[in-house]
């Protein structure tokens, strides 16, 4: 699978390869083909009938695949609508468990009924492949801060820490050149920033050692107990996927963005490429991106977001340059920051909001890191090429962003998970207001703006949801069912439910506003969420992931309130 090929080097176990023996039976159901194409039950010796399993459909030479969820019998279903007539392979995820490989002929207007024996897991390292890495942390030894320091998975996942055989020695130059690495660096594309290798301090030779002691450097396997989640139960449970691959091995969808005509767009966190794909038929078309920097910078963008007129906007990191693509005439465009080359340092252009521009003919931008020259936040007219640098009077709170969102006024709401506090810079003043979060550690990462003029956004260093009410002039916030999970982003339906998602545990949640009710969906694939776009439209709203450690793009879509 294409998963593998981006963890080369590592046992890796994909949860949709399926290994080992175990019992598969086929029959022929009269199911009418209306109600199910394919339908079965999941079991183990272990557990009997088992819930919360993972059952993936995906036909011969598709790059979609479906997958639903087995219900308290251990039953599951495959919609009719779902499943055209053909050959299958079908994949599970259930952590500490595995089936041979085995497809399934879906035959025209005759439902099949496919029931599956799933083995346990008995190997421990085989077990470690499926661990997620809110399960590695909460499995391996250490305090607090020498878990928090193995902050890693920006560039891939704790697999690659801990398969690896470095000793203490031997993991230092590691470290070191793992801080010459960009954000949106990955084993693909190694990106370097424009600095020198960092001399061995003493954190990192202690984190080093860290390291060593919870490898396989000094064994064969893990001596410690690896501790999972539960699979997921009740209403968890009732969910269709439909997972979409892309067509470059080394595409790193980051963002996704869903227009008036049903496309979804999707930024390259780690290549010059701006992404398109019709859902309907799984056609994807990628549009390249020109350089600014003449190469010498890294490449990749981060946030993709379209404004009123259908136009789409690709903020294009270490080139620092806006993009903006029109698909209707195809014309893009690039805006260059107004910083000098030897001024950019580590400032990479990040965030962008159009969404309001109509307003004042203004957009929002923030550059990250950097000097005082180029990082910060940014009001833009793109039609003049004015470029505007906020800034704040002596002694005012940190408002370096990480995220800026704008309301419906075309005022900027900043955040950053290092800051506990939301503020707002006035478009038309520029004067900028701050108010505290109440959560311990607490820390917006990104959000998104509702239809009461509410923003929403993922608490990433307090580990749950957080909202600023205008209103109220107040922050409420709401812990994740799962500790540990880091939110990166939220977006409420403007109806019932905010959905959020985090980088750690491969779980999207919905979270019902009117009874505070929270269902956890665990994604089919070990995933690396960030920002999560929803589709507001239909009965129930349903959520889009871009996963930039893969190619792939996941929807997500609950069958109950």
């Amino acid at each position: 699978m294409n998963r593998a090929k981006l963890l080369t080097g590592i046992l890796v176990t994909s949860f949709a390869v399926l290994l080992g023996a175990a019992a598969v039976s086929f029959t022929r159901a009269g199911a009418p083909p209306h109600e199910a194409a394919l339908t079965g039950t999941v079991t183990s010796q272990a557990e009997g009938a088992m819930e919360g399993v993972l059952v993936g459909a995906k036909k011969a030479g598709s790059t979609m695949a479906t997958w639903v969820v087995s219900d308290a019998q251990g039953h599951f279903n495959f919609p009719a609508d779902r499943i055209l007539p053909g050959k299958y392979a079908i994949s599970i995820r259930a952590v500490g468990y595995e089936i041979p490989s085995t497809s399934v002929d879906i035959p025209a207007n005759d439902p099949v009924t496919l029931n599956l024996e799933l083995n346990k897991v008995t190997s421990v390292n085989k077990l470690a492949t499926q661990l997620t890495n809110v399960e590695w942390r909460n499995s391996i030894p250490g305090t607090p801060q020498e878990k928090t320091a193995l902050g890693c998975s920006t560039c891939h996942t704790l697999q690659k820490i801990m398969f690896s055989r470095f000793n203490a020695d031997q993991m230092v130059p590691v470290l070191q050149r793992m801080a010459t690495h960009t954000n949106n660096s990955s084993p693909m594309h190694p990106w370097v920033r424009p600095i020198t290798t960092p001399e061995a301090t003493p954190r990192m030779i202690a984190q080093a050692k860290y390291i060593a002691s919870i490898n396989l450097s000094a064994q064969d396997s893990f001596s410690f107990p690896l501790k999972t989640l539960p699979r997921p139960h009740g209403k968890g449970t009732q969910v269709i996927y439909t997972t979409y691959d892309l067509p470059r091995i080394d595409a790193a969808p980051h963002d996704t963005a869903m227009d008036a005509e049903g496309n979804v767009w999707y930024s390259d966190f780690t290549s010059q490429f701006i992404g398109k794909l019709d859902p309907r038929t799984g056609k994807v078309t990628d549009y390249p991106v020109p350089l600014a920097r003449n190469g010498r910078l890294a490449q990749g963008g981060l946030q993709i977001v379209l404004d009123k007129q259908g136009r789409v906007y690709y903020g294009n990191m270490s080139q620092m340059q806006i993009v903006r693509l029109d698909p209707k005439t195809g014309k893009m465009e690039t805006f260059k920051a107004p910083v000098a080359d030897d001024e950019i340092g580590t400032a990479h252009l990040t965030m962008i909001d159009p969404a309001f521009q109509d307003k004042d003919g203004q957009l929002w931008i923030n550059t990250a890191e950097g000097t005082d020259e180029s990082g910060g936040t940014w009001h833009i007219d793109l039609a003049k090429n004015t470029w505007t640098k906020i800034s704040y009077p002596a002694g005012s709170p940190s408002a370096r962003a990480y995220d800026v969102v704008a309301n419906s006024s075309n005022n900027m709401y900043g955040m950053n998970m290092n800051n506990p506090r939301i503020w707002m810079t006035d478009g038309k003043t520029l004067k900028t207001t701050w108010w505290d979060m109440t959560l311990p550690n607490a820390g917006c990462r990104r959000g998104h703006i509702d239809a009461q003029d509410r923003l929403w956004c993922g608490d990433f260093t307090g580990d749950g949801l957080a909202m600023f009410d205008p209103k109220t002039q107040k922050v409420t916030e709401w812990k994740a069912p799962t500790s540990g999970m880091w939110p990166y982003d939220a977006e409420f339906d403007d109806k019932t439910y905010t959905w959020f998602a985090g980088m750690e545990s491969d779980l999207a949640v919905r979270f019902n506003t009117k009874t505070q009710e929270m269902t956890q969906y665990l994604l089919p694939h070990d995933t690396n969420v960030r920002h999560l776009d929803v589709q507001k439209s239909g009965d129930l709203s349903s959520l889009w992931l871009g996963d930039q450690h893969s190619n792939l793009i996941i929807h997500i879509e609950p069958l109950t309130p």
